[in-house]
Parts: structure tokens; C-alpha cells; sequence
């Protein structure tokens, strides 16, 4: 009936919950079909007894049906609370497990190549997408466990007869066909368009958030809202479709329900207490099928999730990190030039020429568009692991993680200590800043550096960079936002760090005063793309 599979291997664990919480529900089925048909057949037994007279009340045996049902009520009870224990707690580790595998093969992704998602985009497919898988895994006991509680039910009714076993699984066989075609593919455009409209909201919500200073500024807010409120309605439109198609799946089930009692009481040849047995049976076996139903009303919207996520499982696995010796410092190449570790290097030319794409392309962060190298070799044909080993960043626009200011800093290297983080930031001129907070280092920044403004944002980056101890910084408008004196001691104090570590340097800036520390000067053209 469902043919989609998880996307990655369940671990034992996972498997072993899914496996309990089938047989909890298989209990949980079995238990409630047998207490409709044992009450079904004490109601009416009793009911007979009574009417027949004292003597046959008096010989009718009502303790052990009394002591079945409530057995039976309590089996019930406990399996279903055990199937949803055990397939949820299989759901969230399970999905705790994907979403921490995927966001290890997007951090290791080589940025030359990987997808180039925003920060919304990429929240949808970690968040909405793997959501949606949820079905997978808490439905999943429950298929083969109702085709079982059918399978139950429809002995329960050959007591009637053959003839009424019969009909019931041909309305069995004819729902479990129309409820396997029919919802799928009914429900495969709004699927889509309700996992389209949640990543497009999602992406929304993420880029109006980090640009609501602007929004507030210019008035922008209604407009904004408006925005919003339209792709909302998109995808309400899509749910209320797919809500509709749910519901018919439920109504042909009550309908296949009704065939199926009518069915039972009309070809039933047994006693009335029998009959009655297998009447609710019956219901019982179409309300198994119920699961099947909704798994399959589903299917759609985890195929949809599934497919978006193919994007990051296509993704390499991170290799596991081996102690291997450190690679010396490799030289650079720019076009036919070539420098040597330690070198500096000043990277020139009017706006737009392509700086900040070269100091991203010798990142790894970018396929490159000049002649660059490093160690002798294209740097296209270098691994990125590679480069990284080589290089530090402090980007035009830094971005830092929603922790402490010691959180930001430890993204640099493992190991670092209070001591090497107040060397540095005094080094990017900002621990006179960070000094005067009353937690220091452990101040919590909020989400991209809230209490920090834009220049020390920057030099928090700058930090950040010479606290990983690479071969080359690259430094892209290192003192922008700065006033003259900070810009002249971060320049001073840069040399100095410079001097004292051998480092070679890359540096973009429009800013005469960095570019002093850089004894070679690269002018960059524009290179056009194909």
C-alpha cells in the first residue's frame, strides 16, 4: 500500500520501537474487534434469555462475557496507549537522527558545489519537510497490524457463514483498491502545493525577520503583512483540498462499513448471538482498514517532503576525522603570479570587479571565476577540505551563531581557551567593548550578533578568524564601519599578529589603511560568465 520508504536507515533502536508498537497495535485491533463481537453477543444473548423466561436468565452464564469484556476493554486501552508511546518515541528518534545527518552533510558540503539554499529554504526542508516524514514511522505499525485486525475480524465472521466471510472481503478487497488509487493521486497537486507554499512562507518569515529594521523604517509593515497573509492563503488552499480528500477517504469507509454489517446480518445463517458477533465484527475489520486510509490520504505529502529532500541526500556523508600530520602552508596562485606562504597580498579594483568573489572562491565557498590556485593545482581541482585547512575567513558579512560571545569564538578551533580569546579581540580592537559587559565573554549575543553592531560584528569575525591559526587570512573590508582611530589601531595591531605568526594575508578593501598591510597589489577585472 505505501511504498515509500525512510530516506536513510532506521537504527536498531528505531526498528526495535516500531516493532513493539506493531505489535501493540495489532493487540490494540485484535482486542477492540473482540470486545465489539464478544458484546455484540452478549447483548444479544442476554437479551434472548430475558425474553425467554426466569429459568433461561437463570442458566445463562453472564460472569465470564461480564469478565472478557472488561479484559478485553483493558487490553485495549493499554495497546493503543502503547503503540502510540512506542511509534512516536521511534518517530522522534528517528527524525532527530535524519535531521542531524542532513545538517552534517549541508555544514561538510563542499560550497563550490553543494545547493545554494537561504537560511528559510534550508529551514523548511530541516524542519517542514522531515515533519512530514513523521507519518512514516508512527503509521507504520499500524498497516500491517490492521491488515491483521482484518484478517482477525473476517474469521470472526465466517461464524455466520461462508457466505457472509465472503461478502467482506470483497469489501475489503474493494476499498483497500479505491483507498490505494484514488487519495494518492487526488491529493498529489494540492501536496505539492502545500509543501511549495510552506517553503515559500518559511523563506518569507526568515528574510523579512532579518530585514524588519528596514521594514519599520520605510512603513513597509502592511504591505509586508499583506504579503504574507496572501501566501497564508495558499496555503490554506491547499490543506482545505487536502482536508477534503481525507474526508472522503473517511466517508467511503463509512460507507464500506454499512455494506459490510448489512452484508453480515443478511447472509449470517448462525444464532442471533453469532449474528450479532459478526456484525461488529465486521465494523470492527472496515474501521482496521481506517489506518490504511489515512496512510494513504498522506502519501502524497511525504512523497512531496521526500523528493525536496533528495536535494540534501544527495549531499556526501562527512568522512569521520582522522589524525592526520597538518599540511604545510601551501603558496597561492594568482593567474601566472605565485606566492609564497606568508606572503600579503592587496587585492584591488573598482567595486563589482570581483574581490569579495575571489577572497570566497579561495574560502571553498565559491566556484572560482579567475585563475587561482593553490599548492601548484587549479583550486577548482583542490578538495575543500583542503583549502579549508589552509585558510581563515572574516567575510564583508560576517554571520554569527544565536549563543555567547565564547560560542562565536569557539566556532574557530576546538581547545580555545579564555586567555587566546581576549588576545584576539584585543587584536580586532574589541575587547574594550567586551570588557565593559557585565557577563564578558559569556554574554549572549541573540541571533546574528543582536547587541553587537555592525563594525563589531566585524571585528568579532576578524577574531574569529585569527583564533584558527591558518596558513592564510583573507580579510574582506576588514575596517568598514570603523571611525579613523579604531581603523588605524586594528591595522596596527593586525601587523603585529602578522608579524609575530608568519601568516600570509589576503585583503580586499576600499579603505587605504588596511591595504598598507600588504606589500603586492592584484588588480582584479571583471571576468565575464558564460
Amino acid at each position: 500500500m505505501i511504498a515509500l520508504r525512510f530516506p536513510l536507515p532506521l537504527p536498531p533502536r528505531v526498528r526495535g520501537r516500531i516493532t513493539i508498537a506493531f505489535f501493540a497495535a495489532l493487540a490494540a485491533g485484535v482486542g477492540g474487534l473482540a470486545l465489539l463481537g464478544v458484546s455484540g453477543w452478549f447483548l444479544t444473548g442476554a437479551a434472548l434469555a430475558g425474553a425467554s423466561g426466569t429459568a433461561a436468565v437463570a442458566a445463562f452464564n453472564y460472569l465470564l462475557p461480564s469478565a472478557a469484556i472488561r479484559g478485553l476493554a483493558v487490553v485495549r486501552t493499554a495497546a493503543r496507549y502503547g503503540e502510540r508511546l512506542w511509534s512516536h518515541e521511534a518517530a522522534l528518534h528517528a527524525l532527530a537522527g535524519l535531521r542531524s545527518t542532513l545538517f552534517a552533510r549541508l555544514a561538510h558540503a563542499d560550497g563550490r558545489s553543494a545547493p545554494d539554499l537561504s537560511s528559510g529554504d534550508a529551514s523548511a526542508r530541516l524542519i517542514g519537510d522531515i515533519a512530514a516524514l513523521e507519518d512514516l514511522v508512527v503509521r507504520r505499525p499500524g498497516i500491517p497490524a490492521a491488515v491483521g485486525t482484518a484478517l482477525v475480524g473476517l474469521v470472526a465472521v465466517m461464524l455466520a457463514g461462508w457466505l457472509a466471510a465472503l461478502l467482506l472481503a470483497a469489501v475489503l478487497a474493494l476499498l483497500l483498491v479505491a483507498l490505494a488509487l484514488l487519495p494518492p493521486r487526488l491529493s498529489a497537486a494540492p501536496a505539492a502545493d502545500a509543501a511549495a507554499a510552506v517553503s515559500r512562507l518559511r523563506r518569507m518569515l526568515v528574510d523579512y525577520a532579518a530585514a524588519r529594521s528596514e521594514i519599520i523604517t520605510y512603513g513597509l509593515a502592511d504591505r509586508v503583512t499583506m504579503l504574507l497573509a496572501a501566501e497564508a492563503d495558499q496555503l490554506d488552499k491547499a490543506q482545505r483540498q487536502l482536508a477534503r480528500i481525507e474526508a472522503a477517504s473517511s466517508g467511503l469507509l463509512i460507507l464500506g462499513s454499512t455494506f459490510a454489517a448489512a452484508a453480515a446480518l443478511l447472509a449470517s445463517t448462525a444464532a442471533p448471538p453469532i449474528t450479532a458477533l459478526a456484525v461488529l465484527a465486521a465494523t470492527a475489520s472496515i474501521e482496521a482498514v481506517a489506518a490504511i486510509a489515512r496512510s494513504s490520504a498522506r502519501e502524497a505529502a511525504v512523497a512531496e517532503g521526500t523528493a525536496r529532500l533528495q536535494v540534501l541526500l544527495t549531499l556526501p556523508a562527512p568522512h569521520a576525522a582522522t589524525a592526520l600530520p597538518a599540511m604545510a602552508p601551501q603558496p597561492l596562485g594568482f593567474g601566472a603570479a605565485c606566492f609564497p606562504p606568508g606572503s600579503r597580498i592587496a587585492l584591488t579594483g573598482p567595486s563589482g570587479s570581483g574581490k569579495t568573489q575571489v577572497i570566497e572562491a579561495l574560502a571553498g565557498l565559491r566556484a572560482p571565476f579567475h585563475a587561482l590556485a593553490m599548492g601548484g593545482t587549479p583550486l577548482a581541482e583542490r578538495p575543500a577540505s583542503l583549502i579549508r585547512e589552509q585558510v581563515a575567513l572574516a567575510p564583508q558579512e560576517p554571520m554569527l551563531i544565536a549563543g555567547t560571545i565564547a560560542d562565536n569564538l569557539r566556532l574557530a578551533r576546538p581547545g580555545i581557551d579564555a586567555a587566546a580569546m581576549e588576545l584576539a579581540l584585543r587584536t580586532a580592537q574589541l575587547w574594550p567593548r567586551i570588557e565593559r559587559m557585565p557577563q564578558r565573554l559569556d554574554t549572549v549575543l541573540g541571533e546574528d550578533g543582536g547587541v553587537l553592531s555592525g563594525g563589531e560584528r566585524k571585528r568579532l569575525s576578524i577574531a574569529r578568524a585569527l583564533l584558527a591559526e591558518r596558513p592564510w587570512l583573507l580579510l574582506d573590508e576588514p575596517s568598514e564601519g570603523l571611525d579613523a582611530a579604531t581603523e588605524a589601531a586594528l591595522v596596527a595591531a593586525l601587523e603585529v599578529w602578522l608579524d609575530a605568526r608568519g601568516m600570509g594575508l589576503v585583503i580586499a578593501s576600499h579603505h587605504p589603511p588596511p591595504l598598507r598591510l600588504a606589500s603586492q597589489h592584484i588588480a582584479v577585472a571583471v571576468v565575464p560568465r558564460a
